[in-house]
């Protein structure tokens, strides 16, 4: 079936939406005809883009979330169905970015990464499942990783630590369903280059190694030149999952070619070699 006959008409909660690869998935599941909660912390953006898509009328809740604060992810879910009874599918998307040397990063920023990288997903996972398993109809359960998720960055080791984290996260949610008997179908989705911000956000200070600024620029440049615009990647992404799939990897391009070797590397117990870019 297509993303459009098994998700019209139900209701989405996509965190992290005012922006990026967020805002892309709203607008795609606006476009499939899905009634919407958006959390974010920024609040103006989650407006203008709530009015944006009331525009094209669709029904849209916008709820200014802290998802590193369990009361407040609890309140979204509250909401959520207060406004419209039920939550079919829950997107785990709200995330940030810092670069640097792994030990001269401030131990705010790795405290910042890990609550809202990896917190906010299991206070999303938290205050949702069990309102789905009491449910027991279809559900889905989306969280999003990277290719970071899987090969690991030099001057990005809170990024790879979280996306790292958020694939055992989601497998073991994947298995507990399975256990359970639940029809919530879990799904990870392994970003590459999409057109984001999410590097400029990051940028470093001046103050900082040359060597992280260049590489900081770098991965903005692969982004901005060969990246999918959010809402592609957001069309391959609902479609995978309305497939059934739980690895929703919309760009196997980028991912699959340094997977192979990585694997071989690990089971030959070989030294990481430099990560090609």
């Amino acid at each position: 079936m297509s993303a459009s006959e098994v998700f019209h008409g139900r209701t989405a909660v996509i965190t992290g939406a005012s922006s990026g690869i967020g805002a892309g998935l709203a607008r795609h599941a606006a476009g499939l005809g899905m009634r919407l909660v958006l959390a974010d912390i920024a609040a103006d953006r989650l407006t203008a883009l709530a009015e944006e898509l009331r525009a094209t009328g669709a029904e849209v809740e916008p709820v200014v979330t802290d998802v590193a604060d369990p009361a407040s992810v609890t309140a979204l879910a509250d909401r959520a169905h207060e406004r419209f009874g039920v939550v079919d599918l829950l997107v785990n998307n709200a995330g940030i970015m810092s670069m640097g040397w792994s030990w001269e990063i401030p131990a705010e920023r790795w405290d910042a990464m890990l609550r809202i990288n990896i917190g906010g997903y299991v206070n999303g996972i938290r205050a949702f499942v069990p309102r789905m398993l009491e449910r027991g109809e279809k559900a889905w359960v989306v969280n999003v990783s990277s290719v970071g998720g899987m090969l690991p960055s030099p001057l990005m080791a809170p990024y790879s630590v979280t996306k790292f984290g958020t694939l055992a996260l989601t497998e073991s949610l994947h298995h507990e369903m399975l256990m359970k008997g639940a029809p919530i179908q879990v799904s990870v989705v392994t970003p590459g280059s999409v057109k984001s911000e999410i590097f400029r956000a990051a940028r470093p200070g001046e103050s900082l190694p040359p060597e992280v600024t260049a590489f900081n620029g770098h991965l903005q440049d692969l982004a901005d030149e060969h990246g999918l615009t959010p809402e592609e990647h957001a069309e391959r992404v609902f479609e995978m999952v309305a497939e059934g799939k739980y690895w929703a990897i919309p760009q196997p391009e980028q991912l699959f070619p340094a997977l192979q070797p990585r694997t071989d590397m690990i089971l030959r117990q070989e030294n990481p070699r430099p990560p090609r870019g």
